[in-house]
């Protein structure tokens, strides 16, 4: 199963991630291991060191004032007997070494027993045995509590010179260990991109020539890349895909070029129409032989303009304005020879002179107004041929006051249309050469009532004279 760039980077990322996260937490662990073990001794040490070192002296002074009852005699020290067993108490309930243990539980047993002394001595009566208590007691507790509290911070504390000799030692050791363990990942880890990446590259290389293939022209289909990689898989096997379509598309690209061409083809011949040279031919002998002569020669020059803009230098894309003078020629010409049934306008925006156009677009449209619209009215009759700009396109409309179309007739005409059925030469042809040119949103549509008329609307996009189709 192929698996995706993102998911096996995520699965470095995460291996990666996690393997650190590890060593982190052993060399957290340690540290905190060690840190609370120092801590515990320093704390210690620094609890010991608040015991008053006076404690002895003081001690024996008061005990002394006390039993020869002086005037500076403030009592019994038991406050100063209880803070000592206060901190011995604190400082066993921290201390994990044996000898320290030892030493710090023989403070609070001793303070213990100095305490019950002292109630002893102030029980006593006699001012000899209070002189023996203090002296043999008092004096021999307090000198027991010192020393022993002196021993337990000594003890504390080359404990912990120890512990940081230790410390040292083990960071050092645990440095290394890690120092060796990240090498080993570095490389390892490495070595995983390295791989990746080859599994990457590698591919993208050769889609790279393959797309260098066919910029030189090499559209054959080809299998799909082969890649451990999803992403890289889907891109070659779309790429092929694309590449497959394109050769379509070229193949049906010609195969329209060569329709437009028979169908331009077809427009032409069907411009060459024998009828209507005969007929206009007719007309222009009818006005010489009438003695109109301006009228034959206008005829005549209507005539000349009409093939010129037909022929069009041999292109196929002409300018608005040379399409206007085409059909202006052609309305030209009819209306001389149906002046009493026929009138036109032609009213196209100034601004869409230059515009694009494929020739030969509006004249069938207005020949079939002519001969389908009002012609067959049998009274005068109108055509109208108006341009304007809606968005980013041009709307060219044709219209007739004609005797229009049934909606049965107008449903099968746009039927007929949009299947590319040859109904009549004009407005099929007109609608495919469109949508060869400027392709399937663009091309005409017809509205028309029974008795009001007929109007078929051109849509094409604004191009300029200046752009390419």
């Amino acid at each position: 199963m192929k698996s995706s760039v993102r998911r096996r980077l995520r699965g470095l990322i995460f291996t990666f991630a996690l393997l650190a996260f590890l060593i982190l937490a052993a060399a957290s662990g340690l540290l905190v291991r060690y840190n609370s073990r120092y801590k515990n001794l320093l704390y210690n040490v620094t609890t010991a060191s608040e015991f008053n070192q006076d404690f002895k002296t003081t001690i024996d002074l008061k005990m002394y004032y006390y039993v020869i009852e002086s005037q500076y005699s403030d009592g019994l020290p038991l406050e100063e007997v209880r803070a000592a067993q206060q901190l011995a108490e604190e400082l066993l309930s921290t201390t994990t070494e044996k000898d320290s243990s030892m030493a710090i539980s023989s403070v609070l047993s001793l303070c213990h027993n100095l305490e019950e002394k002292i109630y002893q001595l102030r029980d006593t009566d006699s001012y000899d045995e209070r002189q023996s208590q203090l002296e043999n007691n008092i004096y021999v507790l307090t000198a027991l509590i010192q020393e022993y509290m002196y021993n337990y911070l000594y003890y504390e504390a080359a404990r912990l010179n120890v512990l940081q000799s230790q410390i040292g030692r083990r960071l050092v050791a645990d440095f290394i260990l890690i120092a060796a363990v990240t090498g080993l990942l570095v490389l390892f880890f490495t070595r995983r991109a390295v791989r990746l990446g080859r599994s990457i590259t590698e591919p993208i290389a050769a889609l790279c020539a393959r797309v260098e293939g066919v910029n030189s022209g090499g559209l054959a289909e080809r299998e799909p890349i082969q890649a451990e990689d999803y992403e890289i898989c889907t891109l070659s096997r779309g790429f092929e895909e694309m590449v497959g379509r394109l050769n379509r598309q070229i193949q049906e690209t010609a195969h329209n070029q060569e329709r437009l061409r028979r169908t331009e083809l077809a427009l032409i011949q069907s411009q060459v129409n024998p009828h209507f040279l005969y007929n206009t031919m007719d007309t222009i002998i009818w006005l010489i032989e009438a003695e109109k002569t301006e009228e034959a020669v206008e005829m005549v020059s209507s005539l000349s303009s009409f093939f010129r803009h037909s022929l069009s230098r041999g292109q196929d894309v002409i300018t608005l304005h040379e399409e206007e003078e085409h059909v202006c020629s052609y309305l030209q010409i009819q209306q001389a020879r149906y002046k009493d049934i026929m009138r036109y306008t032609v009213n196209i925006a100034p601004e869409l002179k230059g515009a694009l156009i494929p020739k030969l677009t509006l004249q069938p449209l207005v020949e079939n107004a002519l001969y389908h619209g009002v012609k067959l009215k049998r009274e005068l009759g109108h055509i109208y041929v108006t341009g304007r700009i809606e968005g980013a396109d041009i709307l060219l409309q044709v219209t007739d006051d004609g005797v229009g179309m049934p909606p049965e007739w107008l449903a099968q005409l746009t039927r007929s249309i949009e299947e590319g059925e040859r109904v009549g030469f004009g407005l099929s042809t007109v609608h495919e050469r469109l949508q060869l040119f400027f392709g399937p949103p663009y091309g005409l549509s017809i509205s028309s009532q029974p008795g009001v008329g007929t109007t078929v609307t051109i849509r094409i996009p604004w191009k300029k004279e200046e752009s390419a189709l």
